[in-house]
Order: C-alpha cells, then sequence, then structure tokens
C-alpha cells in the first residue's frame, strides 16, 4: 500500500489545531459546563496569609508528604493522614497568569496531536481511501490524545470523576473535528 507523506498532510495538520483550538475556546469561554471543575477554598483570605511566609516555589505539592514508602507507615505519618487535610496542591508563579503562553502552548500541543494523527493515518491509509476510514483513524487517535489523557488526574491526583468526564466529552468533540477535517482534506 502506498503511504501518504506528512508533507502531504499539512493542510489537515494545520486546519484541524485550528479547529480545536478555536472550538476548545468555545468550550470554556462561552459554554458554562466547566465553570464549576474548580472549587473556592473556605476563607480563602486566610489560607493564602498562612501560605505566603512559607516561600512555596512554583510546583506541585503533596501533603501530608514522606520521602519514602518506609516513612508512609510511621506513626506520626499515619496520624498527619487521620488528621488531614491529605491532598495535593499546585502553586503557579505569583501575579497575573500569562495567558498568551498558556494558548500558545495549547495550540502547539492541538499541533503536536494533528501531527501524529497524520503520522498514523498516512502510515495506515493509502492515498483515495475512503472518508469514513479516514475519519475512524483521525477521530480515535484524536480523542485517545485529547480526551483519555486527563483519566491519570482522577485515579491519582483526586479530581473528581464528573470534571473527567467533562474532558472526555470534550474530547469527542476535538476528535471529531480532527477527524472531519482528515477526512475532508485527505488526498484522493
Amino acid at each position: 500500500m502506498e503511504m501518504v507523506s506528512l508533507t502531504t498532510l499539512w493542510l489537515p495538520i494545520l486546519l484541524s489545531a485550528v479547529v480545536v483550538f478555536a472550538a476548545s475556546s468555545i468550550i470554556h469561554m462561552v459554554l458554562p459546563y466547566h465553570r464549576g471543575d474548580y472549587k473556592k477554598v473556605p476563607n480563602e483570605d486566610k489560607m493564602l496569609e498562612a501560605l505566603r511566609p512559607l516561600g512555596m516555589v512554583p510546583g506541585t505539592y503533596h501533603f501530608p508528604h514522606c520521602a519514602s514508602q518506609k516513612d508512609m507507615r510511621t506513626p506520626e505519618h499515619m496520624e498527619k493522614l487521620k488528621k488531614g487535610p491529605v491532598g495535593l496542591m499546585t502553586i503557579f508563579p505569583s501575579g497575573m497568569p500569562n495567558m498568551g503562553k498558556y494558548l500558545l502552548c495549547w495550540f502547539l500541543y492541538c499541533l503536536a496531536v494533528s501531527f501524529f494523527v497524520a503520522y498514523l493515518a498516512g502510515r495506515t491509509l493509502g492515498p483515495g481511501t475512503a472518508n469514513l476510514a479516514v475519519f475512524r483513524v483521525a477521530g480515535t487517535v484524536a480523542f485517545v490524545a485529547y480526551g483519555l489523557g486527563m483519566t491519570h488526574e482522577s485515579i491519582w491526583g483526586g479530581r473528581a470523576w464528573s470534571t473527567t468526564f467533562k474532558f472526555y466529552f470534550d474530547g469527542l468533540v476535538y476528535g471529531l473535528l480532527t477527524a472531519g477535517v482528515f477526512g475532508w482534506l485527505w488526498p484522493r
């Protein structure tokens, strides 16, 4: 079977990334269903005042923390777990978030997903493949990249499964859009 080169697929790579980027903007800025994904900390001002003197640098923190599996079983650590709270916390740099940087990184991720969709489809489907076959392969790869990647956050990170299911839905939308672009622009 003749393979389709990545250079031939530059337009569906670029266009699908743009379409997904636009759709994600609508999903997150216009539609209301992600607005409850993050909860406000009770007495936020008190918590912020308690954290500031600690000098925490940006990163992800686990509490109560233990350095090894052996330490996990110590009476002191067990008592901390029992008393709570137990959690993960991500600290960002202070100041206004750099949305331009975040949006650029998201667009580059969309391009990377589309690149790998093109790579896999180009290696498994030849020119002139039926639209539905292209749609299936492209949509499946894109859904896995956009949707299923969030699963570990609920398994290991404590994210509510309801939030992860919303990301599955988003991933399905992005996968279908990517599939549509690749099916439409696939070389004949």
